[in-house]
């Protein structure tokens, strides 16, 4: 099981599949041949793997590629696409005239001279995993299983992970930008099942990002195994959930996850030029507790979030979106922008060349406030340590949400005490941001494992926070009290 064929950037000059300039700009021409406002070539070449340890065994590895050009033409509001997955010069020509015919009727607009921009270097590695012989993941895979299995008798299965890839982007706008980027990620994870007089709980633990493999000298296989064991093991004594109205306290890091689907969606500009987020047109006012600020971020080192550029060809920059409790701004692409008459935050993204790029997160932060995290604790007589969140569903265009929490535990006259089981926070995203009365000053990040979904497409996104004290929210347990 070797990979004896390193990744080659077929996209970039001397490249196996690098697209001349003026290949580039005769496509163009032809997309904005009936008239368009503005055409962009986003090519696209993704180098995937994974593997999947079960029951002791490797039971799978992958590999694939995939490769292919999509043609945007934008005409006011409105946007004409077509894809191919070949780059010989027949078919996107085609693709190209295909598009363009959003347009029909205009008048044809010549595209300016393309140049390469430069852009930053956020994970330019040493090398990428993908490039790693399969045996040493596998390894990795194996030691986590070993770990886990002889943490405690009660872990009756065991299950490791490793997904990877390698994303090669080359843009060309019809604004006169080259953009090229290779985007590095890898996600591994173990989840893990304990038994005990036939009751059986599970436990997860993983990360990853836009790193080498040298991410496993601080975060071992050994440690993740650990972690996904112990939950597992704090949860065979997990209690029926309490219900009704109560103080909440989230952990900090994963916890985002909460802020990024009750309030970051909200927040993407689409939603809002449309008029069915929440917070469309309340730039302004008040929509959080004053010690909440909310940035996107897509400059941070090496996070699985994070990019050099966005699908779009803008540079991505740190939004702040919430401003000591104040609406300050949304996340834009560059339709958005041009309707609300500013420039794009760098957050247009797109899962493939097959699709159209759209306003979404990268990684989203919900900034540290002054409060010691012990003594928010110590402040709640009795609710709920929200730890590790699971699945959840959220209604945009109000911000009602709903999430289950896979770990969790009571809070008695300040002190965190019993694990507890079958837990949902319940409530809106935005009364939630009012009610934050506590803030601490442990801000962390997550490790790289979140994808999110919007209309069809998956991109990578980061989440944080620090920990956070909710003053009341509806806590959907087994039991009232």
């Amino acid at each position: 099981m070797t990979q004896s064929v390193s990744y080659s950037a077929p996209f970039a000059p001397g490249g196996a599949s690098a697209i001349d300039a003026q290949v580039a700009m005769r496509l163009l021409t032809i997309a904005l041949s009936k008239g368009g406002d503005h055409a962009d070539l986003f090519f696209e070449y993704r180098a995937a793997g994974g593997f999947a340890f079960d029951d002791g065994i490797l039971k799978s590895a992958s590999r694939g590629v995939t490769m292919g050009v999509g043609v945007r033409v934008v005409a006011g509001d409105a946007t004409g696409y077509a894809y191919v997955e070949d780059l010989d010069w027949e078919s996107m020509r085609r693709a190209a005239e295909t598009a363009a015919q959003i347009a029909a009727g205009g008048g044809a607009k010549d595209p300016v001279a393309v140049r390469p921009i430069e852009i930053a270097k956020r994970y330019d590695l040493p090398e990428v995993s993908i490039d790693v012989d399969g045996r040493k993941k596998r390894t990795l895979l194996e030691r986590a299983a070993k770990a886990a299995q002889a943490h405690d008798s009660r872990i009756v299965k065991v299950e490791a992970s490793f997904a990877e890839e390698v994303r090669e982007i080359l843009l060309f706008t019809a604004d006169g930008k080259v953009a090229h980027d290779v985007q590095p990620l890898f996600r591994f994870g173990v989840r893990v099942i304990a038994e005990q007089n036939g009751l059986r709980q599970e436990g997860s633990s993983g990360g990853g990002g836009r790193t080498t493999l040298a991410y496993f000298d601080d975060l071992s296989p050994e440690v993740h195994a650990k972690l996904a064991a112990e939950q597992a093991l704090v949860m065979l004594d997990a209690r029926e959930a309490p219900a009704g109205q109560m103080e909440v306290v989230l952990a900090p890091g994963d916890s985002g996850i909460l802020l990024h689907e009750a309030v970051g969606h909200g927040l993407e500009a689409d939603f809002n030029r449309k008029g069915t987020s929440n917070y469309a047109g309340k730039i302004g006012e008040r929509v959080a507790s004053d010690l909440c600020t909310v940035v996107d971020d897509a400059t941070l080192l090496q996070n699985r979030g994070t990019i050099n550029i966005d699908d779009e060809g803008n540079e991505p920059a740190r939004s702040v979106l919430i401003e000591n409790g104040t609406l300050s701004g949304y996340m834009h692409d560059r339709l958005s922008a041009k309707h609300y008459g500013i420039k794009p935050t760098g957050n247009g993204r797109r899962e493939s060349f097959a699709a159209v790029p759209m306003p979404r997160m990268t990684n989203t932060i919900l900034l540290a406030g002054p409060h010691d995290p012990e003594e928010i604790v110590r402040s709640v007589k009795r609710g709920i340590f929200a730890k590790k969140f699971g699945g959840g569903q959220v209604d945009i265009a109000n911000g009602d949400f709903v999430f289950s929490l896979t770990e969790s535990y009571l809070v008695e006259d300040g002190k965190i005490t019993a694990p507890l089981k079958g837990v949902n926070l319940i409530g809106n995203g935005p009364d939630v941001m009012r009610r934050v009365s506590m803030l601490g000053n442990d801000v962390q990040l997550s490790d790289g494992i979140w994808t999110c979904g919007k209309d069809g497409q998956s991109v990578p996104v980061g989440v944080g926070c620090p920990t956070i004290k909710i003053d009341t929210i509806t806590v959907g347990g087994t039991k009232v009290g």
